[in-house]
């Protein structure tokens, strides 16, 4: 096996190459599973014609695996079942697989390894007649928004390690992984050794335009380097990430002439012809809105199916919050496995109690109804004493939101369901949500979903549904009502924030842009908004710390993405 290089012979090829791109949705830690979905993958495009079948990137342990990267029983693990997918395959001498895995050497070598001296590679191994043939080491480790593989990996480059071309067949084809291909250099080493074609295996983690921004920088390497470009894509969930998919392959002028769907298990055929032609079928892209609909969805079903929840619980208020989270929950798993409860106070509005109802109704979930005054007046009584003297405040809201999510996490314990929080981006900037109260829950799908955009979101799925002959799912009233929280008279969100345009406007610049509030005031918004909303943002840190993990679609979410201090003076 050569770790470094594979020089092939300089004949051109004179045959079509039938390469697979398993475009799969693994979940990390399970070796077993995921090396079936392989075999399996392999077994059934070596059926179809495939000679080269190409995996994602960490394809065997799944993206990405944290810190099981520095237990050495992973590492066993993991190489154990590298062999067992090679032994698997070993009866097609004709098949080639490049597989995605962490590469770790001999058992006894990780067994003394230290971790805080990370020597792993992340790699992309050939496979072939039972036997690891090849196996290229990813050069550009990338350390931003949720990325922190120097944590973890050694680049190939540090190791020593050389640009990897393999023979199948007539074929040179150069291997490469993910951030690699967003530099000139990995991609030229590989030409320089003779590559007629490129293989890039990646994970790449979904926010809104990041599709069409694969497409163009792999077009632009392709072009640079005047070989076609066969990109390999992870699909699914795994925690606060998903993937979209969309595996494509771009010919040597960066043409898209293949793609796989996005959001969906697929396997994509591609055709290499001689010259560089690269034939395939392609699936339309996605709308902005039908990408982030298909992320929300994909996020939810994946996290309740690969955790064991058995189903879902949402807090069903008639706002526009708990609305969007009930419609991606039902498309996500379907009306069986939704319960909703709706947990009216003295300031519920009797349009909300109308309007929660005729929403269960319309998606046929389970819908119930408890009533929190009682429990509200008995909290109330019992703290009398202590609050002699003081005038009712934010205290009392916060009890209300409290109750319900005490209510909420019993029915949870109970029935084994998720409680699914309903809490949108905006409201965790500024702190407009209630710890153990609205924050209490497993899963929160819409944080990363800005008011403006949940709004927007609410009445794309409603036009989806007229367009497809179906009732609306979201009634027309909670989207066109003024946005209340109900924990006292006559209390809307404007009360104390600014207008939901300018608030996200502010927060994107911000939060997902670092602009300084000078440039924010410069670009003509009122400095009390701005002083306002970059308050609140700093002042909320320790309730976000205590927030649910939730689907990540933009380029800067509150997790993985944001990390400040909660401790801090710095406020400019």
């Amino acid at each position: 096996m050569s770790s470094v290089s594979i020089i092939a012979s300089p004949v051109s090829a004179t045959v079509p190459l039938s390469v697979a791109l398993l475009q799969f949705n693994p979940t990390v830690g399970d070796l077993a599973g995921n090396a079936r979905q392989i075999i399996e993958g392999s077994l059934q495009a070596y059926t179809e014609g495939a000679r080269l079948i190409v995996t994602p990137e960490l394809a065997l342990c799944g993206y990405p695996p944290e810190d099981l990267l520095m237990r050495p029983a992973f590492l066993i693990a993991c190489d154990a079942a590298v062999q067992d997918i090679a032994r698997a395959l070993a009866h097609l001498p004709d098949l080639h697989l490049v597989l995605g895995h962490p590469r770790a050497g001999q058992a006894e070598e990780i067994r003394t390894r230290s971790v805080s001296a990370p020597s792993l590679l992340n790699a992309a191994s050939v496979l072939n007649a039972g036997q690891l043939i090849a196996s290229y080491a990813k050069r550009e480790l990338p350390n931003y928004q949720v990325f922190d593989e120097r944590r973890y990996f050694v680049s190939g480059r540090e190791a020593g390690l050389g640009a990897v071309v393999i023979d199948v067949g007539e074929w040179r084809v150069g291997l490469l992984i993910c951030e690699d291909a967003w530099f000139d250099e990995p991609a030229l080493s590989a030409k320089a050794l003779g590559a007629q074609a490129l293989v890039v295996i990646n994970a790449s983690p979904f926010h809104a335009g990041k599709r069409a921004e694969r497409e163009a920088s792999m077009a632009e390497r392709a072009r640079q380097t005047g070989l076609p470009l066969l990109y390999a894509h992870q699909v699914g969930g795994q925690d606060e990430v998903v993937f979209d998919g969309a595996s494509f392959a771009v010919d040597a002028q960066g043409q898209v002439q293949a793609r796989a769907p996005s959001f969906e298990a697929a396997t994509l055929h591609v055709t290499l012809q001689p010259g560089g032609a690269v034939q395939g079928p392609i699936a339309d892209h996605l709308s902005t809105e039908a990408e982030i609909w298909a992320a929300l969805v994909c996020g939810v079903r994946d996290y309740i199916g690969k955790n064991g929840f058995p189903g879902i619980i949402i807090g069903l208020s008639g706002g526009i919050d708990s609305a969007l989270v009930l419609a991606i929950a039902v498309d996500a798993l379907g009306a069986d496995k939704v319960r909703t409860v709706m947990m009216p106070s003295p300031y519920t509005a009797d349009i909300s109690w109308i309007d929660a109802r005729d929403m269960a109704d319309r998606l046929h979930v389970q819908h119930d109804e408890i009533a929190i005054a009682p429990m509200f007046d008995d909290f109330k009584a019992s703290l009398a004493p202590l609050f002699a003297g003081r005038a009712e405040d934010t205290t009392e809201e916060n009890i209300q939101a409290r109750i319900r999510g005490t209510l909420l996490m019993a029915l949870s314990n109970k029935m084994g369901a998720i409680v699914l929080t309903t809490g949108n981006k905006s409201e965790l900037a500024t702190g407009y949500c209630t710890l153990y109260g609205d924050m209490a829950g497993g899963f929160a799908v819409i944080k990363d979903l800005a008011k403006t955009l949940v709004y927007k979101l609410s009445r794309w799925r409603n036009e989806q549904a007229v367009a497809a002959g179906q009732v609306e799912p979201i009634p027309e009233r909670i989207i066109t009502r003024p946005p209340s929280a109900e924990l006292r008279p006559d209390q809307t969100d404007q009360d104390s924030l600014p207008p939901y345009e300018v608030l996200d406007a502010i927060l994107e610049r911000y939060m997902e842009h670092d602009q300084s509030i000078e440039d924010i005031v410069a670009a003509g918004f009122k400095r009390a908004d701005v002083d306002q909303v970059t308050r609140l943002i700093k002042v909320n840190e320790y309730k976000r710390r205590q927030a649910p993990v939730g689907v990540r679609i933009t380029h800067r979410a509150f997790g993985r993405d944001w990390r400040y201090p909660i401790t801090s003076k710095f406020r400019a």
